[in-house]
């Protein structure tokens, strides 16, 4: 019984602050911060973002709650809508990117897109890797990934009649292949 007496004053506690932050009364937001600031971090700590973009994803849960504290219709459940909320711009940062660059910055300062001196060497290792790999495998296995993949995209009818094989095998034989072609590779040491 005691423990729903302190649940209700907490809810209760809650729903003062939330109306006295909403009222702009002095420490009522500080109050706020202080009490669900563990929450966003744990929530932030759960996407593994770097500090920075967790320091900037609390920020933008705050903004969000400041914004909305008017509409808090249940206090009650702000650690709820706070999790929510802190949970979304999360996601958005790790879908949009955590960083950019703002458009005053010279562009000198970004990395050149080109590939450089030993990622050429890398790229053609691989290529070369991946050309004895497909030279080992038979001729119709050959055939049927220089259809699938390096040839333009034709429906698989027309690749099955040109390689003379049913239209249903494609798929298995296709696995079967690439499965072949990865052995081969990690036989020639090259890492996927």
């Amino acid at each position: 019984m005691q423990t729903t007496t302190i649940e209700q004053d907490t809810e209760q506690d809650t729903t003062d602050l939330v109306r006295a932050a909403a009222a702009g009364v002095p420490g009522a937001w500080d109050e706020l911060v202080r009490r669900y600031t563990p929450l966003l971090r744990s929530r932030t700590r759960g996407f593994r973002l770097q500090e920075a973009d967790a320091l900037d994803v609390a920020q933008a849960t705050w903004l969000r709650l400041a914004e909305n504290l008017h509409r808090i219709h249940t206090p009650e459940h702000l650690a709820g809508w706070l999790a929510t909320v802190v949970s979304r711009e999360c996601i958005r940062l790790l879908r949009h990117g955590s960083r950019t660059i703002p458009a005053d910055e010279p562009l000198a300062t970004a990395a050149d897109p080109r590939p450089g001196p030993e990622d050429v060497v890398v790229d053609a290792d691989t290529c070369a890797a991946l050309r004895t790999a497909l030279d080992a495998l038979p001729a119709r296995r050959r055939a049927l990934v220089a259809a699938l993949f390096l040839d333009d995209r034709r429906p698989y009818v027309e690749i099955a009649r040109d390689l003379g094989m049913a239209v249903g095998s494609l798929g298995p034989t296709r696995a079967r292949t690439l499965t072949e072609l990865r052995r081969l590779l990690d036989g020639a040491g090259v890492v996927a």
